[in-house]
This record gives structure tokens, sequence and C-alpha cells, in this order.
């Protein structure tokens, strides 16, 4: 799982500039899920989603962990049943390297054999680097990526002699911001790009959002960040090849299945803005932010190379990977109070009878989309003056017009409002709710909810 990677940015996915052999390999050989998303566009609460298979309002996670100032005062999954828990009591020989962002990351976590986890945050990704290996502090140098891949591949190499399956969880930050440090021989090369695979949009506003983080593409420093971040993506795929390269050596290739996705999306210039839901205030779920890479490679499935085009997120991705692994994935969801699904059949070339719509939410914020239509509660709208959304997707593809007001869709709406409640009904907990602004725990410096009437306004 890396960081802000927006499906838009690898090969699989229509790129065309990005170097990417090892993701399109999953692709060539595995599938691609074409409508993938994250329960929420930002990074902690995603991540909790995939490990505990709840949505942010039952894992009580609805914005990003303050790491390394982390507090303990902080939201975390802690005490909640996890994936690593699931499948080490299942007889795995379970290991996280990289990134967990869950809470209390200087914490080996319950379910984890080995633990090893960056001590310094996402901003720290080369030069001195520290980590918890267990609840060891220690000492590297180099690039971040290259540290982690290290410790992947012994990971693997002691799992291999042993006789119990392995489950590895390896976290890139890349391609988190800041962008910039990326191995400059990778960056050279990408500052030649055209980087016309990202639209060329100005933000007018037309959400009635608040821009924290705009982009213009004219500005030098601007295109410099576009070449580290597909750089970026670049290095983590020459990553993947060494992983891959080890299961190989091992071999291990067509024993093991191989899932690669993002936590998030990211926009770099798409609407004219950078990074992700939280890049307006309120948050924004256009499908850049939402919209993430999800390539699977399974032994003995087959046709390979094939598209998947049915929504799914990381609810689903968690119990796919229990179904994978043999458990009774419907029966954990249902105890954990999970809405998700496995789609196993629908990666080994069968069907299934499937939903056509995608939750996500974000705080105050609750959106539903199919593939023509976007709805977006805001909680308490009564007391705020930021509207309700709704796009057309089949007139409007770049959510340009927000049309909330057409009675020409009040059907539409109606349905997908039910939809909707029924949803949060069925999987919230209503302590951990996302609209219960006034009582949620703080995550950092700038919750999104602080901008809420009566307290201090993010939009100045």
């Amino acid at each position: 799982m890396t960081d802000d990677h927006g499906q838009w940015a690898s090969s699989p996915y229509g790129n065309r500039e990005i170097r990417s052999p090892a993701l399109q390999w999953l692709a060539d050989t595995g599938v691609r899920m074409e409508r993938a998303f994250c329960p929420l566009p930002v990074c902690s609460p995603a991540r909790a989603s995939f490990f505990t298979g709840r949505i942010p309002s039952a894992h009580g996670i609805h914005d990003f962990l303050q790491e390394p100032n982390e507090r303990p005062e902080h939201p975390g999954i802690e005490g909640q049943t996890t994936l690593a828990m699931l499948l080490k009591e299942a007889g795995y020989k379970t290991g996280l390297v990289g990134k967990w962002h869950c809470g209390k990351y200087w914490k080996k976590q319950p379910g984890f054999d080995t633990w090893f986890t960056s001590a310094l945050g996402t901003n720290a990704r080369f030069g001195r680097q520290e980590y918890f290996e267990d609840e060891e502090r220690r000492t590297f140098n180099g690039h971040q990526e290259t540290i982690l891949t290290d410790r992947a591949v012994r990971f693997l190499q002691e799992a291999a002699d042993g006789a119990d399956p392995f489950f590895l969880f390896v976290g890139y930050t890349n391609t988190h911001t800041p962008h910039a440090g990326e191995v400059e021989a990778v960056v050279e090369h990408y500052r030649r790009c055209r980087f016309d695979d990202i639209p060329a949009e100005t933000y007018g506003g037309e959400h009635g959002h608040a821009r924290i983080a705009p982009f213009d593409r004219k500005d030098p420093g601007r295109r410099e960040q576009l070449a580290q971040y597909y750089a970026a993506v670049d290095v983590v795929d020459r990553q993947l090849c060494r992983i891959f390269a080890e299961l190989e050596n091992l071999g291990l290739t067509d024993e093991t299945v191989i899932l690669y996705t993002s936590d998030h999306g990211h926009m770099n210039g798409h609407h004219g803005l950078h990074t992700k839901g939280n890049a307006t205030v309120p948050t924004n779920f256009l499908d850049e932010s939402i919209l993430v890479p999800a390539l699977w490679r399974l032994p003995g499935a087959e046709p390979r190379g094939r598209a998947v085009a049915e929504p799914v997120d990381h609810c689903d991705a968690f119990a796919t990977l229990l179904d994978a692994a043999g458990l009774d994935a419907g029966a954990i969801a249902a105890d954990v109070r999970s809405p998700g699904r496995s789609y196993l059949p629908l990666l080994q070339g069968g069907r299934l009878d499937w939903r056509t719509w995608q939750i996500c939410e974000h705080a105050y914020s609750r959106m539903i989309r199919t593939e023509s239509a976007k709805l977006i509660r805001r909680y308490p709208n009564r007391v705020t003056h930021w509207p309700d959304e709704f796009y057309d997707l089949a007139a409007d593809p770049r959510e340009t017009r927000n049309v909330i007001g057409d009675p020409a869709h009040s059907a539409c709406i109606e349905k997908l409002d039910a939809i909707m409640a029924d949803f949060f009904a069925r999987h919230e907990i209503p302590a951990k709710a996302g609209t219960n602004m006034e009582t949620l725990l703080p995550h950092n410096s700038r919750d999104p909810w602080e901008a809420l009437p009566g307290k201090d306004d993010h939009r100045q």
C-alpha cells in the first residue's frame, strides 16, 4: 500500500509517461479493478478501514493522526480486531514494514510478528532515518523505500524457511508530500515530461468550497513537484520489482496472493487542486481523491489480464484477503460490523450479484456515487452555509456543476439518500460517527470539523 497514489498515475490505468513495469506485470498477469475506492480520502482513516474492515464511522478515525507528534488522546484502532490478528490466529506469520498511521505507531501492534515502521513520520524519507523495529528504536541511512524493501525481503526469506503461510504488509510513504528528494536520476527523466495525462484545469469554486491547496501548472515549482510525484511512482515500482524478484527466487510467485493498492487518491492539478479530500474545506470527493489502484495477482486465477468494473473499496479488500486465506469472511464481517464483502469470485473469473454504488465519508460529509451520479450531504447542514452537492456524471464527468436544486434529479437523489441512510444505520457505531463533530476526539492540529461555525475557520 502506497501513500497518496492516485489511480490515474500508473501505466495500467492509462498514464502514458510514468514507467511502472512491476504494476503493469500485475495487471497483465492478474486483475485490475477499474473502480476501486477508498472509504475516506485521507491517510489514517483509509488505512484503518483496510485493517479493520470498518467504515470510519465505526472504527472512529476521521482524519490524519499527527505523526510524529501523536498524543495518547488521539483516536486509534487499538482494541479492535484487525486483518493481521485474524490471519495470525489462522496460523500465518505476519509482518508490517512501513507506514501504519492507525494509532500508537511506536508500539508493536497486536497480530504482528514483525513490526518495522518509521519513528519520524511520513515526511522523513531520505538521509538519516529512524525506525521502530519491534519496539527498539534504530537508525538507518538512505532512502526510505530502499530501507523498507530490504526489510521486506528479509521477512520473505525468513518466512520461506518456515512451514507457516505468511502475510506481509509493505507500506511505502511515497507518493506522499513532500514531493521532493526522490532519486535524482529518476526525477531528471520526468522533468522532461509534458504531463498531458493531467487535465489543465482551474478551480473556480463551483462546489462552494474554499481552496486549501490550489495548483497552477504554469508555476515552475509545481512542475518540479509533478516530476517528483511521477518519480515517486517509478521509484516504488522499482522496489516492487525487488520484492517480486525475491518471491521468484524463493519459488513463491505462484503460491502468493499479491495486492497493490493505495490508501486514497491524489490530485496534481486535477480540478486545479493539489492533494486529496482535504485540499478544500469542506472536504471534496472528486474522483481523483477517492479512486485508488487495486491490482491483484492470484495463484491459478484465469484468464489473466482482466479488468473488473464493479465498485469496491478497502473494506471489501479486507474481506477478500480473508476469503483468499480460507477464512469465513462473511461471518467475520458480520461480527466486526463491516460492510466489506469478498469479491474473490470476481478475481477468479466468476460472477457476483454486486452493488452498483460506493459510499465514502469524511467527518461531517458523506457521499454516494453510482456510475452516473454523485450525491454529497453535509452534516449538520442546517447550521452551515456549505451546500449539499449533486453531480450528473453522465452529463458532467468533471464534476463542474452542482445541480442539487434541479428538480429533474429529485427522484435519483431520493433513491441515493435512502441507500446511504440504510448503509450508515447498519454499519456505523453512533458514538464514533463522523456526524458527531462536537464529541470527536482530536486527531491533529487542524481537524476538518474545527471549521464549523463558532470555531476557527480554516478558510481564512
